[in-house]
């Protein structure tokens, strides 16, 4: 019996800084049916149990945010060819959605989000860690278009977030997370010469 054994790739940095642009090119090269996406920010802590107004307090750049055991889990298991129910965040219900998506393990596993290289135990699963690396001004006015577009926020509560919140705990446990990367591509997402780079990398998986 074949032992499966899939190549894994950690897309980290800051909010809005373009991993979702980086990701999609990994799929566009590799093939979609051949890779498989752990979105981070799935992975947030259920919050069924907190009243909606505890739930809004939460601090969502703060590592302790995160179920890191069920992230885990599922990538070991993904690496292991099973199966998973990947958990759904409701980010206007400030919640775990009582709905899941089945990923089904791929030649390619990628793990998008903020904190991609932050804990250890996920590291050491992965063969490629990226960082994606954009101008903080930049950056702020994506999370700006997100939030107000996607999740519903006021544009004053996503600048109160992201004084409070966003911008402190970026300084503190994500820009330090750079220096675990193999890759470090500036000027976000958009940056084509470092992504052609990237594509070349990965194009005979």
């Amino acid at each position: 019996m074949t032992h499966f054994s899939p190549f894994i790739i950690g897309v980290a940095g800051g909010t809005g800084s373009g991993k979702t642009t980086v990701t999609r090119r990994v799929i566009e090269t590799v093939g979609a049916e051949r890779v498989a996406v752990l979105e981070q920010d799935n992975y947030y802590r259920d919050q069924s149990d907190l009243r909606p107004e505890q739930r809004r307090q939460t601090n969502y750049d703060h590592p302790a945010a995160f179920d890191w055991d069920l992230l885990t889990a599922h990538l070991d298991a993904l690496r292991s060819g099973v199966p998973i129910e990947m958990p759904l965040y409701d980010f206007t219900q400030d919640t775990r959605s009582s709905e899941t998506r089945t990923l089904v393990p791929a030649p390619v596993i990628v793990l998008e989000g903020i904190f991609a290289l932050y804990d250890p135990r996920v590291r050491d699963l992965m063969q490629l860690k990226i960082f994606v690396d954009a101008d903080p001004d930049v950056r702020f006015i994506r999370r700006l278009e997100r939030d107000t577009v996607e999740r519903g926020r006021s544009v004053q509560s996503v600048v109160q977030q992201y004084l409070e919140f966003v911008r402190p705990m970026h300084l503190q446990f994500v820009e330090p997370t750079k220096r675990y990367a193999d890759v470090i591509i500036p000027h976000g997402g958009h940056n084509e010469p470092a992504l052609d780079m990237l594509s070349a990398r990965i194009g005979a998986l």
